[in-house]
């Protein structure tokens, strides 16, 4: 039921936002110019890697190093609106209809961190990645990596229809006050280095 549901409200947001991709692209080129995409891989369910669709926010990194070297310098001021309204994940619909993600679960992550989990955190890997999850509307980017890995986990021993279901209506609270974007001092989530092994 989980994926008919997902396929279904996939299609039909991809078709009824057709107009907003439309103005989101062209807003972009006019912008940040071309890529309108950023793609990147990451880590999906079974540890899987697939490529994740989203609109770009950031300036390309060639020819900035010197002066943008950090994720937070390089984004630009539509990338920032676009991120604080959640518009630049629209396209991993793309993703959720190809079943690579679901509306609901763990956020994919990078690759890179894919050697960096625990056993236990590995476990968020035995569900399909979603646009949204547990972690998102519980602190999203200002809570410890370890406590989201934690709710993400507990999301996989938990998930149901009901939990989903409250997961999507708390986004769009967090969504419209664009509660949990920055951590306390202004700066996105650092990457994730790694909890101490036992």
């Amino acid at each position: 039921m989980k994926r008919l549901a997902d396929i279904f409200f996939a299609f039909f947001g991809l078709i009824i936002l057709v107009p907003v991709f439309g103005l989101v692209a062209l807003l972009i080129l006019l912008f940040m110019g071309r890529p309108i995409f950023f793609t990147q891989p990451r880590i999906g369910l079974g540890s899987t890697v697939f490529t994740i669709y989203k609109f770009r926010t950031m300036n390309e990194p060639e020819g900035f190093e010197s002066r943008f070297s950090a994720d937070e310098a390089r984004i630009t001021g539509f990338g920032k609106f676009l991120r604080s309204t959640s518009i630049d994940e629209l396209p991993e619909l793309w993703n959720v209809l190809k079943g690579e993600m679901s509306l609901v679960g763990p956020r994919p992550l990078l690759v890179e961190y894919g050697d960096r989990y625990t056993s236990e955190q590995n476990r968020r890997h035995n569900v399909r990645p979603g646009l949204t999850g547990w972690a998102q509307i519980n602190g999203r980017n200002v809570i410890s990596w370890e406590d989201r890995l934690k709710l993400d986990v507990w999301y996989v021993d938990n998930q149901s229809f009901y939990l989903d279901v409250k997961i999507i209506i708390f986004t769009i609270y967090k969504v419209i006050s664009r509660d949990g974007i920055y951590s306390a001092n202004g700066e996105l989530m650092k990457k994730f280095q790694g909890t101490k092994k036992n």
